[in-house]
């Protein structure tokens, strides 16, 4: 069972897991180099732990320690209790929600190992928003997919605010981030893929047209809010896909693309 620490001191040593979790920069660097990553509310904790990642430690504002009594009661980690100010002090904004964990990281896989029984991929290039990042796992969870491979200069899907945006899917989805681009994308032809890059552009093949979910396997590439698929990822690409737009709207957003896109890939996929 953990132990229950009520702490007073914003300052303690203790809590320096959860210090300036508003600090973005701060925390991109801090939280992969330690090894730690933070879980914000019941739902998200309870399934990072379903997950298997360890926790490190709680902390908890007073009420929540009973809503959290069954996780507490199976964890060799400390419990730190907290006055809501005090929470709010240390990790630098008002934690509503009650609960966070600090969680430790796995050793992410490589890509070729993820592609071995794979037959859906989502591929991202340089989506570096946490909220996009989050709402794409989600997405690419809920939809069938059976993989995530990031480019080297994507955000970190285990960032707060990603898990967060994800509801916990980003520990649903494997995934791994290529150690090149675009040249690590050579692993997905040699496994058999079939590259689809989105675009808006209308000289595109609509994603009717190219029925993805009649492909063996296929990946789906995405790009950045605004910018999209740079000229070297597009020329990786098997094909470029496009949603149909309606009423003059030339894009969507990359977090509902990614949904929409995701359905027309997985619509009718093999079972076997």
């Amino acid at each position: 069972m953990a132990e229950l620490i009520t702490v007073e001191d914003p300052d303690d040593p203790r809590l320096r897991d959860y210090t300036g979790l508003t600090d973005v920069e701060l925390r991109r660097r801090r939280e992969p180099a330690e090894g730690l990553f933070i879980a914000e509310g019941e739902k998200v904790i309870r399934r990072a732990r379903d997950a298997g990642y360890a926790m490190r430690s709680m902390l908890l504002s007073a009420k929540w320690v009973d809503v959290m009594r069954d996780v507490i009661d199976e964890l060799p980690a400390p419990v730190y209790t907290v006055t809501p100010e005090l929470a709010e002090q240390v990790t630098g904004y008002h934690v509503h929600r009650g609960a966070l964990a600090s969680m430790q990281r796995k050793p992410l896989p490589t890509a070729a190992g993820l592609l071995g029984p794979a037959r859906r991929v989502v591929v991202m290039e340089s989506v570096n928003d946490h909220t996009n990042i989050g709402a794409i796992f989600r997405s690419a969870a809920a939809l069938g997919m059976d993989a995530v491979l990031l480019s080297p200069d994507c955000a970190d899907p285990l960032y707060r605010r990603s898990v967060k945006v994800s509801m916990g899917a980003v520990f649903s989805v494997p995934y791994a981030r290529l150690d090149t681009w675009p040249r690590g994308l050579d692993a997905l032809h040699e496994a058999g893929f079939t590259l689809l890059a989105l675009t808006p552009d209308e000289r595109a093949v609509s994603l009717d047209e190219a029925a993805p979910h009649r492909m063996d396997r296929v990946a789906l590439m995405l790009g950045a809010e605004g910018d999209g698929l740079s000229a070297r990822a597009l020329a990786a690409a098997d094909a470029r896909v496009r949603i149909p737009m309606a009423h003059g709207v030339d894009s969507l957003n990359v977090g509902a693309a990614a949904a929409v896109a995701f359905y027309a890939v997985a619509t009718g996929r093999p079972t076997a």
